[in-house]
């Protein structure tokens, strides 16, 4: 077949657009995805020099890859909804021949040697990689002091959230459809409520994390971060899956995230414990909650009074930083403490506490967080998701965050809502659902039983079917 494509590119507007609109045009040969790519390459270079959002931009690549994806769907070979759409990489997913630095400089200047499995099933399905998203030094709190981080295209004076800051910013500022990212005590979430995007945090080995840089192998959930639910279920139906280079990976069917139903929600039950929702909420939160259950329940959802395990929640939180640090020291012995000097002071801080746990104490952890998924998981016999917030205040800013090391109670409020579903492996959506007083997106969470993201995403297709909170854009103005 040799008809021409046309584009739809006169109004950059379509930049800003869900994936599954565009790959919707694309489909249909009315958008060229090699005019697309190369908008989207114009758009890089003209915002991310004030949005830091890309660790490595490969644009030739991509170009290529646009080139192949045009020539295919004008043959007829269309291959999924990815076709021909320009995504990013969180920078700890390693691309062949692409830098992968996670963050770090030791890893700045080294091509990687094979794709991660996320990667290679991404090239599969015909997705443009636009190269790789700026992230925290080796995944945890802070960049590193050369780096410069990304900043928030609603406010550059409020955070990001962390550790996949890039692939957020990258995301909310039309910089590219969708994007991996990866969740270790709340790195997607975060980053989401932050920038006012859609990002599912999997089960833990629902993606294989073969090819992909470890924080902290046990709590790594390699997810995605994208503007509504149904862009995030066509990312995950493509990345997730059974994988014979990591047997962690879950070998359970990977179900057709993409045919969720959202007509209605008649005969889901959504659990909401309004004590530890409520208990140090503040009262922006406390409303952008109320407002959301009583849309889950208009669109035919039952809520469910529940008791979470909130002691054995806020242990979690304690205890998370100590099996995060063995972790992050098992995964880093290959270059520390051999080469100290090249990290930053807070990634190098964790890896030597993580020297100094003893064994009898990391079993004691690994006990109650056993007990904890427990619990977890006998609250799910009931209810098909639980709904929370991502953070228990408003969007912060970057003057609050530059004290965080010296607030452990702001530390622990963080990761109140997010910690605790790393360290019980349950898959987590969160929705962008209002905004605070200062303008900025705020975020709810929903939480299911493992492998129920099914259920995640019809929630969120019908919340976002009746809400427009996920469809708002920051300003050409507040990303300059």
């Amino acid at each position: 077949m040799n008809e021409t494509i046309t584009t739809h590119l006169a109004d950059a507007d379509l930049l800003d657009q869900d994936l599954t609109y565009v790959a919707s045009l694309i489909q249909t040969r009315d958008v060229s995805p090699v005019e697309l790519t190369y908008r989207q390459l114009q758009r890089i270079e003209a915002r991310d020099g004030a949005l830091h959002s890309y660790a490595c931009l490969t644009p030739d690549l991509a170009l290529q890859a646009a080139r192949d994806a045009e020539a295919e769907i004008r043959a007829g070979r269309y291959r999924s909804p990815l076709h021909g759409i320009p995504i990013a990489l969180k920078d700890l997913c390693r691309q062949k021949n692409v830098p992968a630095a996670a963050g770090m400089t030791i890893h700045r200047h080294a091509p990687a040697t094979h794709d991660a499995t996320v990667v290679r099933r991404l090239r599969d399905a015909g997705a443009v990689l636009l190269g790789q998203l700026q992230m925290t030094e080796g995944a945890y709190s802070d960049h590193h002091p050369s780096i410069t981080p990304p900043r928030n295209p609603w406010n550059a004076d409020y955070w990001t959230g962390i550790s996949s800051s890039g692939s957020a910013v990258a995301t909310a500022a039309g910089l590219c459809f969708a994007a991996t990212a990866s969740d270790t005590g709340g790195s997607i979430r975060w980053p989401c409520a932050a920038t006012g995007l859609t990002g599912i945090k999997p089960t833990w080995g629902r993606v294989s994390r073969h090819g992909t840089i470890e924080l902290a192998a046990s709590l790594d959930h390699i997810g995605v971060i994208a503007r509504s639910a149904q862009d995030a279920a066509v990312m995950l139906e493509t990345m997730a899956g059974a994988d014979p280079l990591d047997p962690t990976a879950l070998q359970a069917p990977v179900p057709r995230y993409t045919q969720h139903a959202t007509s209605s929600l008649h005969g889901l039950r959504i659990g909401i414990d309004s004590d530890w929702n409520g208990s140090h909420v503040d009262a922006q939160t406390q409303r952008m909650l109320a407002s959301a259950a009583q849309t889950f329940q208009d669109l035919g959802a039952t809520l469910v009074p529940v008791q979470f395990p909130i002691a054995d929640a806020e242990q979690a939180v304690l205890d998370w930083a100590p099996i995060c640090a063995v972790e992050a020291a098992v995964a880093h012995a290959d270059t520390y403490p051999s080469r100290r000097a090249e990290y930053g002071p807070v990634l190098a801080a964790v890896l030597d506490a993580g020297h100094a746990l003893s064994g009898l104490d990391y079993q004691r952890l690994l006990l109650r967080r056993m007990a904890l998924r427990g619990k977890v998981d006998a609250l799910f016999v009931g209810i098909d998701a639980l709904l929370t917030p991502v953070q228990p205040m408003p969007p912060l800013t970057l003057h609050t965050i530059s004290t965080l090391g010296e607030q452990p109670e702001l530390i622990a409020a963080l990761q109140r809502y997010t910690c605790v579903f790393d360290m019980t492996g349950h898959p987590c959506l969160t929705l962008p659902a209002g905004q605070c007083s200062a303008g900025m997106p705020m975020g709810l969470q929903l939480v299911a039983a493992h492998l129920a993201e099914m259920s995640l995403f019809t929630l969120g297709a019908a919340f976002q079917a009746a809400t427009p909170w996920h469809l708002r854009r920051p300003t050409t103005k507040a990303q300059a």
